[in-house]
């Protein structure tokens, strides 16, 4: 799989440039080496935003790797009672990444993996309760025969 590349703004002006002279976008991706459906993608926003700069992203960057996450994984399933700050432990002391408890709670649950217990019975209303306590006091007389 290709390395993603992001387009410089010199690049960026040459495509514009020859889509405006009226080259087809096939064409500007032959002479370029460039995908189509990035000059298409450029090409689409500047006709709705009239701008090509790059949107950089607000949020805060992934601490772990993609490798590190399937660390995660693997360690978790292989030690399936172990929680979160385990984890993070062992992901610090195999790959020097110290991530938090929570991080690797949410690494986890973004695969399935999560630290719920199943429920043993189904629970009672009050209505189940007060029908229950009715039964076993008519029937708290009875002989085993009956």
């Amino acid at each position: 799989m290709a390395q993603r590349k992001h387009l410089d703004d010199f690049l960026r002006g040459r495509i514009i440039g020859r889509l405006e002279c009226g080259h087809t976008q096939l064409e500007v991706s032959e002479e370029l080496g460039i995908a189509q459906s990035v000059i298409s993608r450029l090409w689409q926003r500047l006709q709705d935003d009239g701008n090509v700069s790059r949107c950089y992203s607000t949020s805060c960057p992934r601490v772990t790797t993609p490798n590190e996450d399937r660390y995660l994984a693997v360690t978790a399933k292989r030690k399936r009672r172990s929680p979160a700050s385990d984890l993070s432990c062992q992901l610090s002391s195999a790959t020097g990444t110290t991530v938090s408890r929570q991080t690797v709670y949410r690494r986890l649950g973004h695969i399935g993996l999560y630290a719920r217990r199943p429920v043993r019975c189904v629970p009672l209303t009050a209505t189940h309760c007060r029908l229950r306590l009715a039964w076993s006091r008519e029937h708290a007389l009875w002989t085993p025969q009956q």
